[in-house]
């Protein structure tokens, strides 16, 4: 079995789960999944887990993300997209400094309401759900970090922006929420998710790139260890002597290691005695704990 992950190009017109469904295909394994969802119409970058890494699926979904996305000016969609149906067009009239304002408003505001077509659950239904049955509910604002927003072009009604964010934040929304401000409305007409933590567009591969990858013999080679996105914790390499009470997933004395463990309540990643990564552990009261096992899986 592959353990590790793998940096996707998204396509147009695929779902996440589409991607997940032939990546299995092609690399015939079924313990795949992804970790975060693109719409549809949305492409770029989305890192998917094989084997013993789909434990690390939530722990992406935490990672700050990086877009770009065009947007036009003087439109109103019930999606805040351009693939809605359009319910009002309005005149633009529109500068750039006017534009910059508004996205610098909807930064700092440091929340959003969810658009009624997203995945969030209210009173155990999808809202998207609901949209599709004509109905519109109340919907709390949630907080969300927007750490930038850029401009790249500005053509009225046209314009392209970079959004650095953090968690749960929808561009669709940053656009409506602009054009509301502006008062001429806004819909998202593109969007690429460009980065996902270490994960950059320019390294991610195209499900048909994997496939003739696949076939040449080199999967090896576009695999990243699933201890990659975990470097922002310290290693500890395992004595022999307690080999088998890491296997187990059994508490550490400081004593079960070579190397000095000094921090309380710091997570460790922790090797075996063949230096393969087998387990984040976390230092409490003397011993250590694992907080989540990534032995490798066969």
């Amino acid at each position: 079995m592959l353990n590790g992950l793998i940096n996707i190009k998204k396509e147009q017109d695929f779902t996440s789960n589409d991607v997940v469904a032939k990546l299995r295909g092609i690399v015939r394994q079924r313990k795949i999944g992804h970790t975060g969802t693109l719409d549809p119409q949305a492409t770029g970058v989305l890192p998917v887990c094989l084997g013993n890494a789909t434990k690390l699926c939530d722990f992406m979904t935490e990672k700050d993300k990086e877009y770009v996305a065009t947007l036009r000016l003087g439109l109103i969609s019930d999606t805040q997209d351009i693939w809605g149906e359009v319910s009002e067009q309005k005149e633009v009239n529109v500068s750039p400094e006017q534009l910059r304002d508004a996205l610098e408003q909807v930064k700092q505001k440091g929340e959003q309401v969810p658009p009624m077509y997203s995945a969030i659950s209210i009173g155990g239904k999808r809202l998207y759900e609901l949209a599709r049955e004509g109905k519109v509910v109340e919907r709390p604002a949630r907080p969300v970090r927007i750490d930038a927003i850029e401009i790249l072009s500005y053509e009225a009604p046209d314009a392209k922006i970079r959004v650095l964010c953090g968690k749960g934040t929808y561009i669709r929304t940053i656009c409506a929420d602009a054009g509301e401000i502006l008062g001429c409305g806004a819909v998202m007409t593109s969007l690429v998710r460009t980065k996902v933590g270490i994960f950059p567009l320019e390294e991610a591969y195209t499900l048909s790139q994997v496939e003739q990858i696949r076939d040449e013999g080199r999967l090896e080679e576009i695999l990243l260890p699933t201890d990659r996105i975990l470097q922002q914790y310290p290693a500890l390499h395992i004595r022999e002597v307690a080999r088998r009470y890491l296997y187990n997933g059994n508490p550490l004395t400081k004593e079960s290691f070579r190397e000095t463990v000094t921090e309380e309540g710091t997570c460790y990643r922790i090797y075996d005695t063949e230096d393969r990564f087998c387990a984040l552990y976390k230092g409490k009261e003397g011993r250590l704990f694992p907080e989540q096992m990534f032995l490798p899986e066969k």
